[in-house]
This record gives structure tokens, C-alpha cells and sequence, in this order.
């Protein structure tokens, strides 16, 4: 099977260079992805699941892609997901799984279809990362989730190299809004040498 991930996948890019970039790999992204051993989406869904045993919660994948994050939320037994992503290709993908209640594409750096508390909980599977969004996603992303809502991500070998993005974790922790319930580093992508470290934050304030 060939191998169609860019070679700046990784690396600082702009807004329109990053819708461009997963335009042209929508199509082959699953195959690709699913060839070198993607398993972070599995990690984190099985990582919230233990501490959310409510699993009839609202749920939203955020950066859903393709919706391979709500196919691994779903087969951990969450059954109210939205997904949301800023590349249209990706999430006509992600649409025709039929797994979501809705999904829409967003805007980079706008949070305003998101009111807070709208839910229990958010991912963003390989999303808050290097060559994807920028580190100062994380804060008010976070704070669309009332006290008590979970937020779970993942930061790949190549991003936990930049300090911006532990930074951006460890502002929320130290400023009282988050505290962090969980860290496991594991495998990412081991067809790439990739390993990724799962994190869970819980909203305080």
C-alpha cells in the first residue's frame, strides 16, 4: 500500500496551509493512518471511559477528521458524539460513518458555536499538536467545560519538543482552572516510530 503522508505533516504551517494539507490526504488518510498503527483515538476513549462511567454524556470530538476519534469514542460505548472540523473534506468523511448526532465545520480560533457546558466532555486526538493547532488552543478550548467537565488530548513525540504545548498545560493547572487527572505516555503512530502521551484535565473553574 503506498504511503501518502506529507512530508510537513509535522511541521509549522498555517491556517490555509493546514486545510490544504488534509484536503488532498482526506481521501487516503484512513488507509494511510490505519497502516502505520494509528491507535491514539483507542487510548484516549479508553483512558475517558474509566473515568467517566457515564457514558450517555454529550461528547464532542473536536478536530473529528475523517471521525476515526468517534469511531474508537463509539466502540467504547459513548453513543451522544458531535464532531467538529475546520477541513470540509475531512469531515464529509467523517459524516458518511453515520456515527455522529451532528457535525459541523468550525472556525480556527472561534469557540462561539460551542456555549459552555453544552458537554460532559471533549477530545482532541491528535489535534492540539505540532502542524495542526497551535498550543493556545488548549486554554479556551477548556473553558467552554463547566467545573466537572473532562477535556482528553493527545500530544505526539514531536510536539511534547516544543514547550508551548506542556506550557499551555501547565498554565491551566497552576492558574486553578484544571486539574490533571491523567498522563500515560504509549504508542501513536509505531509504523512511523511515532508514541504519543494521553492526557485527561478536569475543569475546576
Amino acid at each position: 500500500m503506498s504511503d501518502h503522508f506529507p512530508k510537513d505533516t509535522w511541521a509549522p504551517k498555517s491556517v490555509e496551509e493546514t486545510q490544504a494539507l488534509y484536503r488532498e490526504w482526506a481521501v487516503n488518510y484512513d488507509d494511510d493512518v490505519t497502516a502505520s498503527g494509528y491507535v491514539t483515538p483507542e487510548r484516549i476513549a479508553a483512558a475517558l471511559r474509566d473515568v467517566m462511567p457515564d457514558q450517555s454524556v454529550p461528547i464532542l470530538d473536536f478536530g473529528c477528521g475523517t471521525g476515526l476519534s468517534g469511531v474508537a469514542l463509539a466502540n467504547a460505548g459513548f453513543a451522544l458524539v458531535d464532531g467538529v472540523d475546520i477541513s470540509p473534506e475531512m469531515l464529509a468523511q467523517a459524516q458518511g460513518r453515520g456515527i455522529y448526532r451532528n457535525v459541523w465545520q468550525g472556525k480556527p480560533d472561534h469557540y462561539d458555536d460551542v456555549a459552555r457546558g453544552d458537554y460532559a466532555a471533549i477530545v482532541a486526538a491528535g489535534v492540539i499538536s505540532a502542524g495542526a493547532a497551535p498550543a493556545s488552543t488548549l486554554a479556551p478550548l477548556t473553558r467552554t467545560l463547566t467545573p466537572g467537565g473532562l477535556i482528553a488530548f493527545s500530544y505526539n513525540n514531536v510536539t511534547l519538543e516544543r514547550p508551548e504545548y506542556l506550557d499551555a498545560v501547565d498554565a491551566l493547572v497552576a492558574g486553578g482552572e484544571a486539574e490533571q487527572i491523567f498522563r500515560e505516555s504509549g504508542p501513536h503512530l509505531p509504523g512511523k516510530g511515532m508514541t504519543s502521551d494521553v492526557f485527561i484535565l478536569r475543569r475546576l473553574a
